[in-house]
């Protein structure tokens, strides 16, 4: 899962495009870049780590322009480690392009087969936004001819790139002189808002991972992108939009409900905030049926995204709602940390419980989702250490028992908890007295309710196995698996500051507009 945002704006962009990834930074911590376009030359700088440690005011200082995009990046294809594997990404023709993408392809062997073989294009790294990237400007190459750009061209050249692409993409790019292109995947799978800013000199464009990000930079939120359409902004400021595929269908990843996005934002029309509500108000229904209430003394919920599901736990259980661990702001969320090593170390750094609100209680604790289980087992040690009789687990999601494809770090099934385990061999291995895991169906009904019934339809493979572009096979999953476990091949220098920053400024010719 990554975050994306692209501007088109009357006054430079460079601190909006910062304040911007600010917010977005829960959907990644690994990297983050920004490009800004001055003219006909692009202003890149990008490194690893969180926003506030990549950039400095000297390197806010050289990204001029009033046009841009940004990126935070969770490693979920590729290398981790490798610099050259932030973006945004830079291909020079045709005009000069940069791209940022927010997704997972599930077909980026092939396309990378086809840029080398018959699009004669070279991919540096292991990245399938690089390979998505090379896909788009092959596309608008093939239809540019050395004429100025239109919005017709681009809509064509994304038509081209849906029948091309599979798998989950919300992308922005800058072509160099002309403007800012943004798309979705024709099922909607990853989030992408479009507002607008009214100024004197005329309208300002943003397109943004998620809505909290106009709200902080004072844009008026327009609509969603739609799947499968393109939307265009000149570097003038004049909106173009078009539906780029016949079927598209908005079928969104219902993970962003439960754990990847902030609670302020809205996506496809769903409050992140009432759908979590709802999730915890049926989570209680199957508790009650689970576990006598008079057996829960308190309930208290791992933070942070399981706030909202188990205040309204409490609520609905009529029990005391206890907040019984202080988190460490410092520390990222564990969740997409890169290694299960690391993940597992940074637990006990990151929350410590107050050991009054458990002793000698039965405690309800509650979480967003249960995944690997490793983080679960050490909360529930650390509870029964602080003196807690009795320790009930309840997941506002259902078991994860299949890889996810589409951007989420989840990809073999021996990392997998419930794969091929009950609930009670679940309860064994973390600890716990009890697992209460939600039902899918209620999942569904709690987020299609926050929608007021306008979404039925989920993405929701990692709890069901089904593939919703249709192209994930038992033989693809073992190669992702036998791909996880290899030692990966690019590994920066951790010692060295400059093996994980990249200032480039990109000199692109004017065009010869016809």
């Amino acid at each position: 899962m990554c975050g994306i945002v692209g501007l088109v704006a009357k006054t430079p962009v460079n601190q909006m495009l910062y304040d911007g990834l600010l917010v977005l930074q829960h959907r990644g911590q690994d990297a983050a870049g920004i490009v800004t376009a001055e003219g006909p030359m692009f202003h890149m700088h990008k490194g690893q780590g969180l926003v506030r440690d990549v950039f400095r005011t000297r390197n806010m200082r050289s990204l001029l322009g009033n046009a841009g995009i940004g990126h935070v990046r969770y490693p979920t294809a590729g290398s981790a480690s490798s610099l050259a594997e932030s973006q945004p990404f830079y291909v020079n023709s045709p005009f000069g392009i940069v791209l940022a993408h927010n997704g997972n392809l599930t077909n980026d062997k092939q396309l990378k087969d086809e840029m080398y073989r018959t699009d004669l294009r070279h991919i540096n790294t292991n990245s399938d936004s690089e390979a998505l990237l090379n896909v788009l400007a092959h596309e608008l190459s093939k239809r540019t001819n050395g004429l100025a750009l239109t919005p017709e061209i681009v809509f064509d050249a994304v038509t081209a790139v849906h029948q091309r692409v599979r798998g989950a993409y919300a992308v922005v790019a800058l072509v160099a002189g002309f403007g800012l292109i943004a798309f979705r995947d024709p099922y909607g799978i990853r989030p992408l808002s479009l507002g607008v800013h009214e100024t004197a000199e005329g309208p300002e464009y943003i397109v943004a991972s998620e809505s909290v990000v106009l709200d902080t930079l004072g844009f008026k939120f327009m609509r969603d992108v739609a799947p499968g359409e393109a939307v265009y902004v000149s570097f003038d400021g004049k909106l173009s939009s078009r539906q780029c595929h016949p079927h598209a269908k908005l079928v969104p990843c219902i993970f962003e409900h439960v754990y990847f996005a902030r609670p302020d934002s809205v996506i496809d029309g769903i409050s992140v905030h009432e759908a979590r509500l709802n999730m915890g108000m049926r989570l209680a229904d199957k508790v009650r049926g689970m576990v006598p209430a008079l057996d829960i003394d308190v309930v208290i919920p791992i933070p942070d995204t399981s706030r909202d599901a188990a205040l309204e736990m409490a609520n609905e259980l009529k029990l005391p709602y206890r907040e019984g661990f202080i988190k460490n702001r410092y520390i990222g969320r564990t969740f997409i940390m890169p290694g299960q090593a690391s993940r597992k170390k940074s637990v006990r750094q990151k929350l410590n419980p107050i050991a009054v609100e458990f002793r000698g209680k039965n405690v309800l604790l509650v979480d967003d989702s249960i995944v690997r289980g490793t983080t679960s087992k050490e909360i529930v040690q650390m509870v029964r250490d602080c003196g807690a009789k009795k320790v009930y687990l309840a997941s506002a999601a259902p078991p994860v028992k299949f890889p996810h494809v589409y951007g989420i770090d989840m990809p073999t099934r021996a990392e997998l908890i419930a794969t091929g385990r009950t609930d009670e061999q679940i309860a064994e291995e973390i600890g716990a007295d009890a697992i209460i895991y939600q039902e899918l169906s209620a999942l569904i009904e709690a987020c299609s309710d926050a929608s007021g019934g306008k979404i039925t339809e989920f993405e929701t493979s990692c709890f069901d196995g089904n593939y919703i572009t249709g192209d994930i096979t038992d033989a693809y999953l073992d190669e992702l698996e036998a791909k996880r476990l290899s030692p990966l091949s690019a590994k920066s220098k951790e010692g060295d500051p400059d093996s994980r920053l990249l200032d480039l400024n990109i000199g692109v010719a004017e065009q010869n507009l016809i």
